[in-house]
């Protein structure tokens, strides 16, 4: 059964709960994802959907925004003057284009993505919401093992889940 501190491997179908039902992200072309239960590197409300289960039990749920990556924030769309991103005199306009998400770094070093929503001669509109911000979430999967922690797990940082989480192609529970 799934308990705090203990590993848990599972796949997963992340869909779009509120339009066509698209696959946002899957597992099951790739690896499993694996992290550790009660560490607080999931979604908390995908944690306590999943937990009580056991080892070859499927799961089906969704999650409101609100208990996922929360609602869209109109203060985290900003314009940036263009000049930020000028390196060695000049801009590259094949990363600072309209549909492209640019690492950055706040004044506070934390990094985050963003996405380039408007460019003038000027300035640069970016979008710093989760790309999954006000989305209702649509899970599905099956729990492959609940296991003791392997060591090398125990002090990954593994899926961060507030910052890359699903969707971002950085494996969910996400």
């Amino acid at each position: 059964m799934i308990e705090i501190n203990k590993q848990v491997n599972l796949n997963y179908i992340l869909r779009n709960a509120d339009l066509s039902g698209d696959v946002i992200e899957s597992t099951y072309d790739s690896k499993p994802l694996s992290f550790i239960y009660g560490q607080g590197k999931m979604l908390p409300k995908f944690e306590e959907n999943i937990g009580q289960l056991n080892e070859g039990d499927s799961f089906s749920f969704e999650l409101n925004p609100e208990e996922a990556y929360g609602i869209i924030q109109e203060a985290a769309v900003i314009e940036i003057p263009l000049n930020t991103f000028e390196a060695n005199g000049s801009i590259d306009y094949d990363m600072v284009k309209v549909g492209n998400s640019i690492p950055m770094q706040d004044s506070k070093g934390q990094r985050m993505n963003g996405l380039v929503l408007a460019l003038t001669d000027q300035s640069v509109k970016m979008d710093f919401n989760h790309p999954l911000a006000g989305k209702k979430l649509h899970f599905e999967g099956e729990i492959l093992a609940v296991t003791e922690p392997v060591m090398e797990m125990a002090h990954e940082h593994g899926h961060e889940h507030g910052g890359d989480g699903c969707g971002c192609g950085s494996g969910c529970g996400c």
